[in-house]
């Protein structure tokens, strides 16, 4: 079929490139009938009539994602948005304007543990009307906090040391791909995986994964928690408790996730979008943005299951009780109710890529380094951050600049010294390629209050120099 047989059908002139492609490709699989005739008419009108359910095809579906893209352009304007603490480099500043000009963009904040990510930077708030950013939420979907206080007095840190380090390396595994054994329960394991392509074939991995903890800046270690006044909500009195925290998420289902959903964004971005390059996005309006927005919520609900399993764990090979706990993704989307400038309080899908929820009264756990404390914070919703704060310390230096400036082991002997234990990390992970917490925390200080502190004692990460996950 020509341009004007394809024109006439109603393919609109854009499209009829990819129309062609598509035809010649269909011809070559036995399923166009050839490029010519009535049936090849049938097929470019039945794609034309519903393209929602060619998505997937792999032979229609790029021809039904262009179908379904608008001609939008950029903001020409982009929205303004609020930065927190100075330390932030020139290069996620970069990334944050370019986000700001994604055409559905309303909102947008930077915490001051930024920088550079892959669309929006480390520490980026973007609220999005109807639309979702794969690469806003980014490749370990529902990245997550857990802190668990246990029953154990706190001079178990001294007392009991080799056993609370045999519970941190029999009570999960480290590694990119790496898998527990023998296989861990939990009824996340009984939701609806068939709810999308992706995640219907991931479901074994995600339960070959479940307990794990991957690599990069994931971490599971003994600390001791103060208080200095008690919190009803935790139900703790002003004291030290002995806590157990992690950091870790969907693993390698929610990896696999954000790659088939970032590279349909991506693929079905409007010509005049094309240079926002990662930051194509998904509307909600579409079957795929549907599709993602169930995988991703899924995601959280398995990244949390994680942790569950893992404390679990740990907790018991320890002998000790949960009494107490805090948790908190970061890495996900939420819908959420914010003024809009012009158009009144809406909803919006407000993105928090290495950002905490920070609504008032929230709970949350942002971490320091392995020789720095994490602090439980409880939110208080200021609306120019969009309920947020950091998720963390933020880097101050490249994985590549770390592993060239420090050695791992004289970083351990060191801390053995000040009381810290380090039974596994990369030399990308010590304490020096991290900004200091204490001036994070300061500088968002009307965005969260500190309840308690939380000081590692004993710390494990992934040690055999696996690349990052998130």
């Amino acid at each position: 079929m020509n341009r004007k047989q394809l024109q006439k059908l109603g393919v609109p002139p854009r499209c009829v490139k990819i129309a062609t492609q598509t035809l010649s490709r269909a011809a070559q699989q036995g399923t166009g009938f050839g490029l010519k005739g009535k049936q090849a008419k049938q097929l470019v009108a039945a794609v034309l009539d519903s393209p929602q359910a060619y998505l997937h095809d792999s032979v229609w579906g790029e021809f039904a994602r262009e179908l379904l893209t608008k001609d939008i352009e950029p903001q020409a304007e982009p929205i303004t948005y609020r930065t927190w603490g100075d330390e932030i480099d020139h290069s996620a500043h970069a990334q944050m304007r370019q986000a700001c000009r994604v055409p559905s963009a309303v909102g947008a904040a930077l915490m001051p543990d930024a920088h550079v990510g892959y669309g929006l930077p480390i520490g980026g708030v973007l609220a999005c009307e109807n639309a979702v950013i794969p690469y806003a939420v980014g490749v370990d979907i529902a990245c997550r906090m857990k802190l668990s206080v246990l029953d154990l007095p706190a001079d178990s840190l001294a007392k009991r040391r080799n056993l609370l380090e045999e519970a941190l390396l029999g009570g999960t595994r480290f590694g990119v791909g790496i898998e527990h054994k023998p296989r861990q329960q939990h009824e996340v394991l009984d939701r609806d995986w068939k709810v999308t392509y992706i995640t219907h074939q991931k479901k074994d991995t995600a339960w070959k994964q479940l307990g794990t903890s991957g690599s990069g800046n994931h971490f599971v270690e003994f600390g001791l928690l103060s208080l200095a006044e008690r919190d009803d909500e935790l139900n703790l009195d002003p004291g030290e408790y002995l806590a157990l925290l992690s950091h870790s998420g969907s693993r390698g289902a929610g990896a696999a996730v954000c790659n088939y959903y970032s590279q349909m964004a991506q693929r079905m971005m409007p010509p005049g979008c094309k240079e926002l390059g990662h930051l194509g996005w998904l509307s909600l309006d579409t079957e795929a943005g549907q599709e993602y927005w169930a995988a991703m919520n899924l995601m959280g609900e398995y990244a949390a299951a994680n942790h569950a399993v893992i404390h679990r764990l740990v907790a018991k090979l320890a002998g000790a009780q949960v009494i107490a706990g805090v948790e908190n993704h970061h890495n996900f989307a939420w819908k959420e109710y914010h003024e809009v400038p012009g158009k009144g309080r809406r909803e919006v899908v407000v993105h928090r890529k290495g950002a905490t929820p920070a609504a008032a009264g929230v709970l949350g756990v942002i971490p320091g380094s392995m020789a720095d404390p994490a602090f439980v914070v409880r939110g208080k919703g200021n609306i120019d951050s969009l309920a947020s704060a950091s998720h963390g310390a933020g880097r101050c230096m490249s994985r590549k600049q770390a592993k060239d400036t420090f050695r791992i082991n004289a970083v351990k002997k060191d801390l053995e010294k000040k009381g810290i234990t380090v039974l596994a990390a990369g030399s990308d992970e010590v304490p020096g390629v991290y900004k200091d917490i204490r001036r994070v925390m300061a500088a968002q200080q009307d965005l969260v209050e500190v309840v308690a502190q939380f000081d590692p004692k004993i710390v494990r990460m992934c040690g055999d120099g696996s690349k990052a996950e998130d």
